[in-house]
C-alpha cells in the first residue's frame, strides 16, 4: 500500500500526544498517510514554514490565525495569507511561571518576561493575568525569546525572571522550584488554545487528505482520552518528551486529560473559548480592530465530511 507523505508543524508539548499515538499505533498509515511530525522553535519559525507550504498541517494558537489574517503578525508574510481552522485542539491551561525569588506580581517591576513573541495570544493571556493582579504592562520588560522550552530555559538560567508556560513545562518549572502566579483557568472561563489548521488553497486541492488525516488524528485523541489507556499514553509521552520526569508526569496528564485545560473532546471548536481569544485581541492588539466574527476563520466542511463518515 502507497502512502501519502504528511508534514505537520507544532509547539512543543504535551498536547501532541494524540499526534504521538496516532502514529506509534498505525493511525495514520491505516489512513494511507505518512506522517511527519515538526516541532517549531518559535511561532515565527512556524508560520513562516506554513505560510510557504512547508507544513501541510499546523497545530498552533488561534489567535496565530486571527493575528495573520488580520495582518497583525510577529513576521511579516507575502501574498495571501488563507489560514484557515480544520478543527479545535486543546483550550490549554497557561501558567504565569515566576522565578522562586518572585511571590507576587509587584515583585515582577522592573524585571524582565519571556515570551514567544510580544504580539502573540499567549502573551495576550499574560498581559491580562497581570493586569488583574495589578501589574500594568508597562512595568516590566516583555523579551521575544521562543516557543515554552527556550522560555523555561531561560527563566531556569536566570536570563529573566518569568515567563508563560504549557504542560508539560509548568510543572517541570514548579518542581524545580519556580512560583505560579496565576493560570488562565483561574482568569477565563474558556480559552481556545490550540487549533489544527491548513491552507484554504491545500484544502481545496487536498480534501481528501485533510479528511484521512482528521480520521487518523481523531482516532489518536479518542486513545488518548480513553481512561483505560492512561498508563500506556503517560509511557508515550514520556518516550517522546524525556525531559517529563516520573514525578510530575501524574500533573502533566491531569492537565492535559481534562476539558477544562488541555485535550478537547473530539476535537471541538470552543466558540466561548474564541470569543475571549478575539476579545484578547481586539484589546491588546495593535491596530485597535474590534474583532466579533468567529466563522471568518474557520473552515469545518472537512471535520464535518470525516466525522460524518466515521
Amino acid at each position: 500500500m502507497t502512502t501519502t507523505p504528511l508534514n505537520i508543524i507544532a509547539f512543543p508539548g504535551a498536547p501532541n500526544l494524540p499526534v504521538f499515538a496516532a502514529i506509534k499505533l498505525g493511525y495514520f498509515a491505516e489512513q494511507g498517510l505518512a506522517v511527519n511530525l515538526t516541532t517549531t522553535p518559535s511561532s515565527v519559525f512556524q508560520i513562516q514554514g506554513f505560510h510557504e507550504g512547508q507544513f501541510d498541517i499546523a497545530f498552533t494558537a488561534f489567535d496565530n490565525i486571527v493575528a495573520y489574517r488580520e495582518g497583525q503578525g510577529a513576521a511579516k508574510l507575502d501574498g495571501e495569507v488563507d489560514f484557515a481552522v480544520m478543527m479545535g485542539a486543546t483550550q490549554i491551561e497557561l501558567s504565569a511561571i515566576v522565578d522562586s525569588s518572585i511571590r507576587s506580581a509587584q515583585d515582577l517591576k522592573g524585571k524582565s518576561l519571556a515570551l514567544d513573541a510580544v504580539g502573540t495570544g499567549f502573551a495576550f493571556v499574560l498581559y491580562a493575568m497581570l493586569e488583574q493582579l495589578g501589574l500594568g504592562q508597562e512595568e516590566y520588560e516583555r523579551v521575544p525569546v521562543g516557543a515554552t522550552p527556550e522560555r523555561w530555559q531561560s527563566v531556569k538560567e536566570g536570563k529573566h525572571a518569568g515567563t508563560i508556560t504549557i504542560e508539560p513545562f509548568t510543572s517541570i518549572a514548579k518542581a524545580s522550584g519556580c512560583n505560579l502566579l496565576r493560570q488562565s483557568t483561574e482568569s477565563f472561563p474558556a480559552y481556545q488554545g490550540g487549533v489544527i489548521a491548513a491552507r484554504q488553497q491545500w484544502l481545496k486541492e487536498n480534501s481528501a487528505i485533510a479528511i484521512a488525516f482528521i480520521k487518523g488524528y481523531l482516532k489518536g485523541l479518542e486513545w488518548t482520552l480513553h481512561p483505560e489507556n492512561r498508563a500506556s499514553a503517560a509511557i508515550l509521552l514520556q518516550e517522546k518528551m524525556p525531559e517529563i520526569k516520573p514525578g510530575v508526569i501524574d500533573a502533566v496528564m491531569n492537565s492535559l486529560l481534562s476539558p477544562r485545560s488541555g485535550l478537547t473532546p473530539n476535537a471541538a471548536v470552543v466558540r466561548d473559548g474564541m470569543k475571549v481569544v478575539l476579545d484578547l485581541r481586539s484589546r491588546y492588539g495593535k491596530s485597535g480592530l474590534s474583532l466579533v466574527d468567529i466563522d471568518k476563520y474557520l473552515d469545518l466542511s472537512h471535520y464535518e465530511a470525516a466525522t460524518k463518515a466515521t
